[in-house]
């Protein structure tokens, strides 16, 4: 059996790569499993509106959407 071996700069940047990929995982699963920090669907609503960058259709989809979710409330 024959040994495969790479240099130890080759080696070096691999591990840097990887180290790089683990920390941006950790952050990103942080961020896709943390909780949005407003529940409250008539002021996301509000803020939605205030930006005038979504259509009327997708803003109603969204108010459905909050609405069906047991995690946000209306007052």
């Amino acid at each position: 059996m024959s040994t495969i071996t790479i240099s130890k700069m080759k080696y070096e940047a691999l591990r840097r790569r990887a180290s790089a990929y683990d920390k941006l995982i950790a952050v990103a699963r942080d961020e896709v499993f943390s909780s949005p920090p407003m529940r409250d669907v008539n002021e996301i609503m509000r803020d939605f509106r205030a930006t005038k960058k979504y259509s009327p259709a997708f803003l109603k989809s969204l108010k459905m959407g909050l609405l069906r979710s047991p995690y946000f409330k209306t007052r």
